[in-house]
């Protein structure tokens, strides 16, 4: 049984990827929020920036995780199909969810069924990311921690998609993005106890791509896509501020000038 390393780099991994687990967050409450206000395709376009939003916090999360994770006695590839296959999965679950709570009529069946829907897609995502490891040697799983991963997977979907029907204020939306934020973390950890590695040394060359050579370069891309889209949405004008610009616009519009005679 080869010692697995979950933070060979400190504390520095798992506190990047909890930062990017909470601006997913963050950013996908805000636009479900704007998209609970909207109408028609703007509605679709908000839910679709939010689904992005929170897939590509929950995949950077995870990966940039993996990044600190090292088993002795082998070196880690990552299979590049698959990792790309589980961040699609990802963003096409958590969007299930977040469309079926913007369009659903029975808000109560709709945030069960996006919970748990969204919930077991993060947890899929995440055991299709450890699909793709590439190491010499066999990897198992602790069935009962596995359990306890995927409930708080769907715990925490749930809840996120609960605050994004009810928290409308900016503040308590950054408060819930960091209680997201630390479930989201806290699913991928419990996930990671629960496996076990038996290492075969080789020298045979490993398949796939090293993190630094693949891993690493997708989740800066990915982040900055989440900063550039936080920057976006911080200054587009909510449906509010929109109504106001509007009726401060028509009262203001000159009155004709009477025809002469």
């Amino acid at each position: 049984m080869g010692h697995l390393d979950h933070a060979a780099y400190g504390w520095l991994t798992p506190a990047l990827s909890y930062v990017m687990a909470s601006i997913g967050a963050a950013l996908g409450l805000r636009c479900t929020v704007r998209a609970l206000a909207a109408t028609g395709s703007s509605r679709r376009n908000w839910l679709l920036t939010a689904a992005s939003a929170i897939g590509t916090g929950i995949w950077t999360m995870h990966f940039v995780a993996m990044l600190g994770f090292d088993v002795t006695g082998t070196e880690i590839h990552y299979n590049v199909p698959l990792t790309i296959l589980s961040l699609l999965v990802a963003m096409l679950v958590v969007g299930a969810g977040v469309f079926a709570v913007g369009y659903g009529k029975d808000r109560g069946r709709a945030l069960v069924l996006g919970g748990l829907t969204t919930g077991l897609g993060v947890a899929s995502m995440h055991y299709l990311g450890m699909a793709a490891l590439r190491l010499h040697g066999h990897i198992s799983y602790e069935p009962l921690t596995v359990g306890l991963s995927v409930a708080i997977a769907v715990v925490a979907a749930t809840a996120a998609l609960w605050a994004a029907l009810n928290i409308k204020s900016p503040l308590a939306v950054a408060v819930a993005s960091l209680v997201m934020g630390a479930a989201v973390s806290s699913m991928h950890y419990t996930g990671m106890m629960a496996v076990g590695v038996d290492v075969s040394p080789s020298d045979a060359a490993l398949p796939g791509a090293t993190a630094m050579q693949f891993i690493f370069p997708l989740a800066v891309g990915l982040g900055s896509y989440l900063f550039i889209t936080a920057a976006f949405v911080a200054l587009s004008p909510t449906a509010d501020e929109r109504a106001a610009s509007a009726s401060a616009s028509a009262r203001h519009v000159p009155e004709p000038a009477p025809a002469g005679p």
